[in-house]
């Protein structure tokens, strides 16, 4: 099971996440109350092992901005979490290693996801960022095309109720372990992490239909 720990603004946050076995780590760029500067993202990304996924998250921001920020501080992927259309994220997937498109759960967007050449969907709740379990029924039918992120008011009491439901490729998390905006809660993000790698889906996980998107070894 993929982790993703998202609305990282500290560097000890992001060196802890990954000590615990997060596979990814996201830093929102965009106007937020755990937003944080790009030049911050840059120093803790040099502290990070090289394979772990960090992630810079945009919303509404031109393609060229978010690809000048992602390739010039050395992330590896690019979420766009806003109202980017096909044609920006697939000018964005052209010149960076791996994108994430996320996108609410029931949008009209998911009956043409293949559109946006995104490596990644993050299904999110309809009220995006506002950390709210959604109704997970609305997870059946999302593309298979693509390897899923499930979101949405995850933290370590219903992550495992959540992947048995809806077998994602990964889960993404921010305000489900935090302490406080912007501060991960030591306690909460082990709870969650070993509840997310231990959990047991009963159906057939997406990594086992589709290889990763990103080939590290390939990267060095």
């Amino acid at each position: 099971m993929f982790v993703k720990i998202c609305g990282v603004t500290r560097e000890e946050d992001a060196l802890l996440a990954t000590a615990l076995g997060a596979d990814a780590v996201g830093f929102v760029f965009a106007p937020s109350s755990r937003q944080v500067a790009v030049p911050i993202v840059r120093d803790i990304v040099r502290q990070l092992p090289a394979d772990i996924m960090t992630v810079g998250v945009f919303r509404d921001e031109s393609a060229k901005r978010v690809v000048e920020v992602v390739n010039g501080i050395g992330l590896r992927a690019a979420q766009m979490h806003g109202h980017e259309t096909p044609e920006d994220c697939q000018w964005v997937s052209e010149r960076v290693p791996v994108t994430i498109r996320a996108l609410a759960a029931g949008s009209s967007d998911l009956d043409h996801f293949d559109e946006f050449n995104a490596d990644f969907l993050l299904l999110d709740s309809p009220n995006p960022g506002s950390g709210e379990v959604f109704d997970w029924s609305l997870a059946e039918g999302t593309p298979s095309t693509r390897q899923m992120l499930l979101s949405g008011g995850l933290d370590p009491t219903n992550v495992i109720s959540a992947i048995e439901r809806v077998a994602p490729y990964g889960v993404d998390v921010s305000s489900g372990v935090e302490s406080r905006p912007g501060r991960k809660d030591p306690r909460l993000l082990r709870a969650f992490i070993e509840a997310a790698r231990s959990a047991d889906s009963t159906a057939e996980p997406q990594e086992a239909r589709r290889p990763k998107p990103f080939d590290w070894e390939a990267e060095e």
